[in-house]
């Protein structure tokens, strides 16, 4: 199967670019720019982001397949 790529949108890219950009300032009092915050964004989102979104699909499966072994107590 195939790999998706996550996928951000425009708003959500520039939000999360000003936001790497505040941390930056706020947590580290170091001042970095747009392209900087933008790099880093994309590595999150190609290199951390699967890694998060990979357990919670694990977390669905195992939280359906138990209520799927609840429902077979529903038998008669």
């Amino acid at each position: 199967m195939k790999k998706k790529k996550i996928q951000l949108t425009r708003d959500q890219k520039e939000k999360l670019t000003r936001e790497i950009i505040e941390f930056f300032y706020n947590k580290r009092e170091e001042e970095i720019g747009e392209l900087a915050a933008t790099l880093i964004l994309d590595f999150i989102t190609d290199k951390v982001a699967p890694v998060y979104y990979n357990e919670g699909v694990k977390d669905s499966i195992k939280y359906i397949s138990e209520r799927v072994e609840d429902m077979y107590g529903l038998e008669v």
